[in-house]
């Protein structure tokens, strides 16, 4: 017969059989009451994870190339004495557009409007970009029209210097590019790059977190982007599907009509639906 489970251990440690005895003087001292120890009651046993099909053979390297890890140097952007505050944040999109032709020139391209609206950023005005935690009075938009949104600054990587967290819309959808840009030696690296239907964007902590609609209803997609020194890129730390906070999250999908899990992409890929994203941080 198995022993129960329930009530207190048969056995009282001398702490225990002082806390009794302390309690009982406090009783007879007429002090109210005792704080004497109480029974919790009943305690769920413990139970071992159950391994599925333990004949399975195990996978031995994974099934779709999500780009895990991104860490690619940005040509043609200037860093001023390796600070990136001085980097033009509009260049880095331009050069990303002009790494990547068949997604952004000619009509034809899936992005094509990104491209043609680049005009209309010039280059970056330095009023329009403040600290993560500096959200008042700034636009989202360098300038009218342009698609790239206002710059972020925080220390993602423990290194004391800030990164720029950047963000641009991938047009004639509803796509939003995320990205996250450090230096390295004077050089502008991207070290996170994502693309999605966006409903909000978040740095906290040391993390990226990124909000995206789902087709459930009252539900949303949260991916966290966290910094890894091995890689030295920004790794997708968790993927999860949650409760939304305003009972919304049943998307409305894009131009292309994706409105699925969304999934990372290392280079400007068709991807999910889109809302712009509130580019704020808390």
């Amino acid at each position: 017969m198995l022993p129960s489970r329930r009530g207190r251990p048969a056995r009282v440690t001398a702490f225990a059989a002082l806390l009794l005895v302390t309690a009982a003087a406090g009783a007879l001292a007429g002090c109210g009451d005792t704080g004497g120890l109480r029974d919790a009651g009943a305690t769920a046993a413990a139970r071992s994870p159950a391994r599925l099909w333990p004949g399975l053979p195990p996978a031995s390297s994974p099934a779709y190339d999500i780009g895990e890890v991104e860490h690619a140097r940005v040509e043609g952007v200037a860093v001023p004495g390796g600070d990136i505050r001085g980097a033009d944040p509009v260049a880095a999109v331009r050069a990303e557009i002009a790494a990547h032709p068949d997604d952004y020139a000619g009509t034809g391209a899936r992005y094509h409007e990104t491209s043609a609206r680049m005009a209309d950023c010039g280059t970056d005005d330095p009023e329009n970009t403040g600290d993560a935690e500096d959200t008042e009075n700034t636009e989202d938009t360098a300038r009218d029209g342009c698609p790239v949104l206002r710059p972020y600054y925080r220390d993602l990587t423990g290194d004391g210097r800030p990164e720029m967290a950047l963000g641009f819309r991938l047009l004639p959808g509803r796509l939003t590019a995320v990205r996250v840009y450090t230096v390295e030696k004077d050089r502008l690296v991207r070290v996170m790059s994502y693309d999605d239907a966006v409903s909000a964007v978040e740095l906290a902590g040391r993390a990226v977190v990124v909000r995206s609609p789902s087709e459930v209803a009252g539900y949303e997609y949260r991916l966290q982007w966290t910094w890894d020194a091995d890689q030295r890129a920004m790794l997708l730390t968790s993927d999860e599907m949650l409760r939304a906070d305003d009972g919304g999250g049943d998307g409305d999908g894009d131009g292309d009509g994706h409105t699925g899990r969304p999934s990372p992409s290392a280079s400007p890929s068709p991807s999910p639906s889109a809302s712009s994203p509130s580019g704020d941080a808390p």
